[in-house]
C-alpha cells in the first residue's frame, strides 16, 4: 500500500526527451514523453480498447497513436481520432497525471489531481548557489521493498559493516543516537567525537587530523531521504550553527519512488561545500556513492527475500527505532488519505 497524494520522481530529466518512455509507479502504468514545447505528459499507458501500451505505438508531434488500431491521445489524456470511425466515444480517454520538473528530475502526482501542489515538492538549500558544488547522481533500480531502502537510509549503524571500505569510521558500531520525530519526517543523527575521518571522506575534508562528525539521517514522506553529514576538526563539533570555517559539509538527496511490493528506484545526487568546479572531484564522490549503493543492494535485495520467504519471527533492535517511527508516520498518513 503507497502514500498516493504526492509527488514522486519518475525520471531524470534528461532521460525524457521526444520519445515514449514507459515507467511503473506505484504498480501503475505510465508512459512519459516530453512535448515539442519542452513540457513532460505522464498518460496511462494502456489504451481504452484492448490496454495494449501506448508505450508500444508513436509519438507524432504532441500525439500518442496506439500500436494496435490507430487511435491517438493528446496531453491531456483525451482521444482526438480513432482512424476506424468518425464518432469518439465520451470516454475514450486514458488518465493524465500532473507533472512537475524540479531539481533535475521528472516528478509525477500519484494522488487526486485536484490536490496537485508543486510547493509540496521537497526544497534543495543551494541547489543554484555557485558556491555549491553538484554531482551528476544517477539512479538505480533494486529489487526490494521500498521502506527497505527507507529503513536503511534511517540507520548510520549499519555503516559499519555494510560500508566498511567508505563510510566506516571508529564510532559508528557504538555511538548513541539520537531521534526526533516531526509531522511528515524522522530525524536520527549523532555526532562523533574525535575520530580518523571515513575513507570516503578523508581526501574530501581540507583540515588535518581528526575531525568532529554529524551523521544526520532523515527521510521524509512519502520516501525522500536525507543524508547530511558534516566534518569538523576534533573539538570544534556540536552545534551545527557555529561550525569552523574549514567545515565539510555533504548533504546526499535520495528519492525512492515504488515500482511495485519487490522493487523500487533509486534516485540520487549530492551537495557539497568544497571543490565546487573540479569535475574530478565531483566523480570521485559519485563514484563513491554508487559503490555504496550497491553494496546496500546487495544487503537490501537479501534482507527483502528473506522477509518475504520467512519462516520464523524476526525481531527489531534499538537501531531500528527510527525506522520503525518513520512506518508508523506513514501508515498513519496512508490511513488518513483512505478515510478521506
Amino acid at each position: 500500500m503507497f502514500l498516493k497524494n504526492c509527488w514522486y520522481v519518475a525520471a531524470r530529466s534528461q532521460d525524457i526527451n521526444q520519445a515514449l518512455s514507459a515507467r511503473v509507479l506505484l504498480e501503475e502504468n505510465l508512459v512519459l514523453y516530453r512535448q515539442q514545447d519542452g513540457n513532460v505528459v505522464a498518460l496511462e499507458d494502456a489504451c481504452p480498447h484492448r490496454k495494449l501500451p501506448l508505450s508500444k505505438g508513436r509519438l507524432l508531434g504532441d500525439i500518442v497513436e496506439c500500436g494496435y488500431h490507430g487511435m491517438q491521445f493528446e496531453g491531456s489524456g483525451n482521444c482526438v481520432s480513432i482512424p476506424t470511425q468518425d464518432r469518439i466515444p465520451p470516454n475514450a480517454r486514458v488518465r493524465a497525471y500532473p507533472v512537475a520538473e524540479k531539481w533535475g528530475f521528472v516528478w509525477v502526482w500519484m494522488g487526486d489531481i485536484e490536490q496537485a501542489d508543486k510547493s509540496k515538492i521537497v526544497e534543495v538549500a543551494n541547489y543554484d548557489n555557485q558556491s555549491w558544488g553538484l554531482t551528476v547522481g544517477g539512479m538505480l533500480e533494486i529489487d526490494c521493498h521500498y521502506l527497505w531502502v527507507t529503513d536503511n537510509l534511517l540507520d548510520p549503524s549499519h555503516v559499519a559493516w555494510v560500508h566498511q571500505k567508505s563510510f566506516a569510521a571508529p564510532g559508528t558500531d557504538d555511538t548513541p543516537l539520537e531521534i526526533q520525530t516531526f509531522e511528515d519526517s524522522v530525524v536520527v543523527s549523532r555526532w562523533i567525537f574525535d575520530q580518523a575521518p571515513p575513507p570516503y571522506y578523508a581526501p574530501l575534508v581540507k583540515f588535518e587530523g581528526k575531525c568532529d562528525r554529524l551523521q544526520h539521517y532523515e527521510v521524509r514522506l512519502p520516501s525522500v531521504c536525507i543524508n547530511r553529514g558534516i566534518y569538523t576538526p576534533a573539538g570544534t563539533g556540536g552545534d551545527v550553527d557555529n561550525l569552523d570555517e574549514s567545515a565539510y559539509l555533504m548533504v546526499s538527496y535520495n528519492f525512492i519512488t515504488p515500482i511495485d511490493e519487490d522493487r523500487s528506484a533509486y534516485y540520487w545526487f549530492q551537495h557539497y561545500n568544497t571543490d565546487v568546479d573540479n569535475a574530478e572531484v565531483s566523480e570521485r564522490i559519485n563514484n563513491g556513492a554508487i559503490m555504496a549503493f550497491e553494496e546496500d543492494r546487495v544487503v537490501l535485495e537479501a534482507v527483502h527475500l528473506g522477509m518475504k520467504s520467512k519462516t520464523t519471527r524476526n525481531l527489531n533492535l534499538g537501531l531500528d527505532a527510527g525506522s520503525l517511527r518513520f512506518r508508523k508516520l506513514l501508515d498513519k498518513a496512508i490511513a488518513a488519505e483512505q478515510i478521506a
